[in-house]
């Protein structure tokens, strides 16, 4: 996708600041008597059943690491209970791990981090080229009936760390399955963040957002799959290598045009901290891999914060797709990102026509706990 340079350093809080969280750092039980690194999810010792797995940095576990655990975790329906700390590494979750669930054992995301810094542009170590925008994940899920609770997903590339390069998407998340939820989960990045997409053009894949946290710059939140973001908080970030508007995009949706279903954004909030009026809420992305791709985003019941241009908040992508002709329409927001001060540049729904664009209707049978 296209990508402008910038840079913007961003810390990772809590366990993220660099070392793994202090044991003692983690709370104790009530009554004074001391929690442990696994919480009330007991320790390897104390199993919830046989298929838990303990993950520990520092060797309280079963495994010390996430891809190690995954490769341990053969079979379906596996968890994996993991200890507060700093996991730098990329994870790759084979599809043949189904109901797989990641339980951050704090239930604090801040205290569970995986991070790594690969970038589309980044050189292979083989040799072999760069990775690419899916290969520049740092984790990528790509099983049904994925979950997984109180955990930060993060890319903590920059953009000087590769100058002169248009290769700058670096994907925090990548997820393709259906059924897959996040609940309490942080997605940290600039360009690319959280890649919500599906296995195949011709795969519907639904996936559920919740009580989450986004934060980026460029195309943030991008792919086909069928999402529904609920009560979630995205937040914009300011471009020091830009003066002038837009530093950016939130969405960029890539539905298959025979999906009925993209991203459903409900009940949720978009700050920034960039001046007021300085990104865009949404573009289109039509990949050169699916020119029928009719891109849907529907928010709804949101407040947008002044960081998104009001007047014009939508615009086309350099691949010559008119946002007009996608499916792109409004319902009830508020806030000063909201204001409706040319009809044409920001389609709304009817009351009607909003009945269509639920939770319920999203995800058809699939009722997700939140």
């Amino acid at each position: 996708m296209p990508s402008p340079s910038s840079r913007r350093s961003f810390l990772l809080t809590g366990a993220a600041a660099g070392t793994a969280l202090a044991l003692s750092a983690v709370p104790a039980r009530a009554g004074g008597r001391p929690r442990g690194p696994f919480g009330r999810f007991g320790s390897p010792s104390d199993r919830l059943t046989p298929q838990t797995l303990y993950v520990h940095p520092r060797g309280a576990g079963d495994v010390t690491g996430l891809q190690a655990a995954v490769t341990a975790a053969t079979g379906t329906g596996r968890t994996l209970v993991i200890a507060p700390g700093v996991y730098r590494e990329t994870v790759s979750v084979d599809a043949d791990r189904t109901g797989m669930t990641w339980i951050g054992a704090s239930e604090n995301p801040r205290d569970v981090v995986i991070v790594h810094d690969n970038a589309a542009g980044t050189p292979r170590p083989d040799g072999s080229g760069t990775y690419g925008t899916s290969g520049s994940a740092t984790t990528t899920v790509r099983p049904d009936g994925f979950t997984a609770r109180w955990i930060t997903f993060a890319n903590d590339w920059l953009r000087a760390d590769l100058p002169g390069t248009s290769g700058t998407q670096a994907v925090a998340l990548k997820v393709q399955g259906d059924r897959s939820a996040f609940t309490h989960c942080r997605f940290l990045g600039h360009q690319d963040t959280l890649y919500a997409d599906t296995a195949s053009l011709d795969t519907f894949a639904r996936q559920y957002f919740a009580h989450c946290y986004v934060e980026g710059d460029v195309d943030f939140v991008f792919g086909r799959a069928t999402a529904l973001f609920e009560h979630c908080h995205f937040r914009t970030l300011i471009r020091p290598d830009l003066t002038a508007a837009p530093h950016g995009f939130v969405f960029a949706p890539s539905t298959a045009g025979a999906n009925p279903r993209g991203y459903l954004v409900t009940r949720s909030r978009i700050s920034s901290e960039a001046p007021d009026g300085y990104y865009k809420l949404a573009r289109p992305w039509v990949p050169s891999s699916d020119r029928t791709a009719r891109p849907m985003l529907t928010v709804r019941e949101t407040r947008l914060g002044a960081g998104i241009d009001a007047v014009a908040p939508y615009t086309d992508m350099a691949s010559g797709h008119p946002w007009q002709d996608q499916r792109f329409a409004e319902y009830r927001n508020t806030g000063p990102g909201a204001v409706i001060t040319v009809p044409g540049n920001r389609p709304q729904l009817t009351r009607a026509q909003a009945a269509l664009h639920t939770p319920g209707t999203h995800l058809g049978d699939w009722r997700p706990r939140g």
